[in-house]
């Protein structure tokens, strides 16, 4: 009888072993994923999709992606230590933290924040044809998540100059404004071209 008992643990336990790993995204809905690979591509369309929709803030983007940046790094460092490989303690690490992230991507995309996706003026035009472009780098794979955020942070910092020249300009910009930002935007739009034309990807 113990015998039997001891094969039947040891069979639940294989059986536990065998499963995917799952994770809970915020809906409190199972996500399977079968490689950490999948669950980063997964995070990646999600943060596009954020962008594209104008759920998600040039801020919003940058913070996550500086976030799946350093979770790369750290995947990256794992796996120099096991000659190439993740172990299972390394995976679960990796997958908790991409469930912490996932919980921000979700949170971020249904806070009251919102990228316009239908600007009426030439400068926000501008601005959603760049996020437009980022986002499609990100969902390609294009883009790395270094990359991603280094050029989010880049938009956010111009949206906030925007902001703040219409503040104190009754609402408007100045055609000198309204050049300046023009002038960073050509920057920022040759900077996309070339990050999604390197070598790199994601």
């Amino acid at each position: 009888m113990k015998h039997v008992i001891r094969l039947t643990l040891m069979s639940a336990a294989l059986v536990a072993f065998a499963l995917p790993v799952i994770a809970q995204d915020p809906s409190g809905t199972p996500v399977t994923g079968e490689s950490i690979k999948d669950r980063k591509e997964n995070q990646q369309d999600r943060i596009a999709n954020g962008v594209k929709s104008g759920e998600l803030t040039a801020g919003e983007t940058s913070n996550l992606e500086k976030k799946e940046s350093s979770l790369n790094q750290e995947e990256r460092d794992m796996r120099k230590l096991d000659n190439g490989k993740l172990t299972t303690a390394d995976k679960t690490t990796l997958n908790q933290q991409q469930n912490q992230v996932s919980k921000q991507i979700y949170q971020d995309k249904h806070n009251s924040a919102v990228q316009t996706t239908n600007p009426k003026s030439e400068v926000g035009k501008r601005a959603e044809n760049q996020q437009d472009r980022i986002a499609q780098g990100i969902k390609s794979g294009q883009l790395t998540a270094g990359e991603a955020a280094h050029l989010e942070n880049n938009e956010k910092k111009i949206n906030q100059e925007v902001r703040t020249d219409r503040q104190a300009n009754g609402g408007k910009l100045t055609p000198q404004e309204k050049a300046q930002v023009n002038r960073q935007q050509n920057r920022e739009s040759r900077k996309i071209y070339r990050d999604k034309h390197n070598a790199r990807h994601q």
